[in-house]
């Protein structure tokens, strides 16, 4: 699983003292596109291919409260990808300092060609930066010829 770590910080909290709900999905958004940059495919490669990565549906499931000044380690692996190439999955956890899971936030998103604006294929480059992320033991290689 690929992991970093973060601080919580004042912006992120709600006025009860803990992390704002809409504040997970933001440090879900920024491990997704850290994992991606640290194999290589960082936003400004991504543009020069033309592609970029769009979100149908993100899901929390909330176990324990996150407070501010906390630092949380947050972990993404790959949950699955379509056969045809166009659309993947994700799992983010995010856990205590003590190493104990405060959230699980599921992704499902797809391959965007910039250009067509248009849900497309992953390009060579892009596939392979995808292949090697790290893979969930519940990955699962699905079809999404439906969509």
């Amino acid at each position: 699983m690929f992991e970093r770590d973060y601080e919580i910080r004042w912006v992120d909290l709600d006025p009860n003292g803990h992390m704002r709900h809409s504040a997970y999905l933001d440090y879900g958004a920024q491990i997704r596109l850290a994992a991606l940059a640290d194999a290589g495919l960082g936003m400004g490669e991504m543009a020069k291919l033309g592609v970029g990565p769009v979100l149908y549906k993100e899901s929390i499931e909330y176990h324990r409260e996150i407070r501010g000044g906390e630092t949380i380690r947050i972990g993404t692996e790959l949950t699955g990808v379509s056969k045809n190439g166009k659309h993947w999955r994700m799992r983010h956890v995010i856990k205590k300092a003590d190493g104990e899971v405060a959230a699980v936030i599921e992704v499902r998103g797809a391959w965007l060609d910039l250009k067509a604006r248009r849900i497309a294929p992953a390009p060579e480059q892009v596939q392979a930066v995808v292949d090697a992320m790290p893979h969930a033991e519940d990955f699962e290689v699905f079809d999404s010829s439906r969509r």
